[in-house]
């Protein structure tokens, strides 16, 4: 059980520097794909670099932190293999990974980052209106049914496919 508290900080960890790589450095509309539709009409195209270098870098930490999550899928499987599990074993440690992080993402994206914080309005000032009147996120129903039915899916099945070998 420590293994997979320790795995869900590293997602959270990586879920976390590819979202300030993204915002911060790449600075690439598309990005923002999952932001709310007044967002995504008053967002403006970034074509210059936010200084000579940042897209490198923010790439290169992107490019890092999708390697720190299949890192924690391959840890969070060898070591199910290693140690036998069966199918609720595999469902939970999936399962417990994929909550950590959606409620680190509702509490720490959402509430604090986007709505304390402002951290993306910071980056991107014009989008500043779509935000003002709201006092949580922006996506609560798309967050909760991850939270219960996609997440729990995707578990289920990643357990399943775990226990055929």
């Amino acid at each position: 059980m420590l293994l997979t508290i320790f795995l869900a900080i590293v997602f959270c960890a990586a879920i976390t520097l590819m979202l300030l790589s993204a915002v911060a450095f790449v600075q690439k509309k598309e990005f923002f794909a999952s932001a709310p539709k007044e967002a995504q009409e008053v967002l403006l195209p970034r074509e210059h670099e936010l200084f000579y270098g940042a897209r490198a870098i923010g790439w290169t930490l992107m490019t890092f932190s999708i390697l720190m999550i299949a890192g924690v899928g391959v840890i969070s499987i060898w070591d199910g293999f290693r140690s036998d599990f069966t199918f609720l074993q595999f469902f939970l440690r999936f399962v417990s990974i994929f909550t950590i992080y959606k409620i680190y993402d509702m509490i720490c994206f959402d509430y604090f980052l986007l709505m304390k914080f402002q951290f993306f309005q910071f980056y991107y000032p014009e989008v500043k209106s779509a935000y003002t009147r709201r006092k949580y996120g922006y996506n609560i129903k798309s967050q909760l049914m991850k939270l219960f039915v996609i997440f729990p899916a995707a578990s289920a099945l990643a357990a399943w496919i775990c226990t055929l070998f």
